[in-house]
């Protein structure tokens, strides 16, 4: 059992950062990849990030791919979301997740509340 918290999140004007954290509980938190997801009011769940058990493999959607960096402490279990250059689409709530790696949101077996991200135009 995994329990996942994040926090980070807040209001920040459109080209703006962000560092987003989610704390995991447990001894197991190295066997499992980590990813983000956000939802958007309206909008379905979205991927936006992963990071295998390692960090040695990562992905990242398109729409985020070279301004947001995802890394991990395995020392401290804790997995980062660093988001730079924020556009008003960028606002959602963001979920981590721990699981297999991957894109869908069903390769992940534990997710966190989520932390709400609102990014000014």
């Amino acid at each position: 059992q995994v329990q996942l918290v994040e926090s980070g999140g807040g209001l920040v004007q459109a080209g703006g950062s962000l560092r987003l954290s989610c704390a995991a509980s447990g001894r197991t938190f190295i066997r499992y990849a980590m990813g983000w997801f956000r939802q958007a009011p309206g909008k379905e769940r979205e991927f936006v990030t992963a990071i295998s058990w390692s960090s040695a493999m990562t992905l990242y959607a398109d729409s985020v791919k070279g301004r947001f960096t995802i890394s991990r402490d395995n020392a401290k279990n804790t997995v980062y979301l660093q988001m730079n250059t924020l556009k008003p689409e960028d606002t959602a709530l963001y979920y981590c997740a721990a699981g297999r790696y991957g894109t869908g949101s069903y390769e992940y077996d534990y997710w966190g509340q989520g932390t709400q991200v609102t990014v000014s135009s």
